[in-house]
């Protein structure tokens, strides 16, 4: 595995090492001691499968707070989707900074997502679908969430929004919320 940080301090994204031969290749997805040695953690508790029915639908932006904070692995097996995450960690130096990657099987590329960090995506096409390895049990009381149209973030979204859950357009702004204990701008 090819492992590549992003500008997000702890954000990978993992491009897979092609072994080829005449009936194709062979790769690696996930290792535990390649993930240990990057300073990741290998956790999986769960895995998950998101399918969506319209190009333009947005999941996210999600996070789980201590002591039930996730770490994500997303790859895209159908179709293609804009992947985004936002540090949310106030003493990262990457703090409410975020990043958005295209995630596709043709690019076969998967991004580590850290403990503490929102995540959304937007499907690209119809009929998408995402794998995500999760580090943590999903915890219903210690759920968060952020508006994925907040203007703090500014997030530029490729297309234009066509489905999103009800949950999901609820999240508070920024500003209205409390980060790590401190009141945010």
């Amino acid at each position: 595995m090819i492992f590549t940080e992003t500008a997000l301090k702890d954000a990978f994204i993992i491009d897979l090492e092609e072994k080829p031969d005449h009936r194709g290749f062979f790769a690696r997805s996930f290792c535990a001691q390649e993930f240990e040695a990057h300073g990741l953690k290998p956790t999986v508790a769960q895995c998950n499968l998101s399918f969506n029915y319209k190009k333009g639908t947005i999941r996210g932006m999600h996070y789980q707070i201590l002591p039930a904070a996730e770490t994500k692995l997303i790859r895209c097996t159908k179709g293609a989707i804009y992947d985004v995450i936002i540090d949310m960690r106030p003493e990262s130096p990457s703090f409410l900074s975020h990043i958005g990657v295209e995630l596709t099987p043709e690019n076969r590329r998967a991004l580590y997502v850290p403990e503490m960090f929102a995540h959304g995506y937007q499907a690209l096409t119809d009929e998408t679908e995402v794998i995500y390895q999760v580090g943590e049990f999903y915890t219903p009381g210690y759920e968060r969430g952020l508006r994925y149209d907040d203007p703090f973030f500014a997030i530029d979204w490729p297309l234009d929004v066509t489905e999103i859950s009800e949950k999901d357009l609820n999240w508070p702004l920024l500003r209205m919320m409390t980060v790590g204990g401190t009141a945010s701008r």
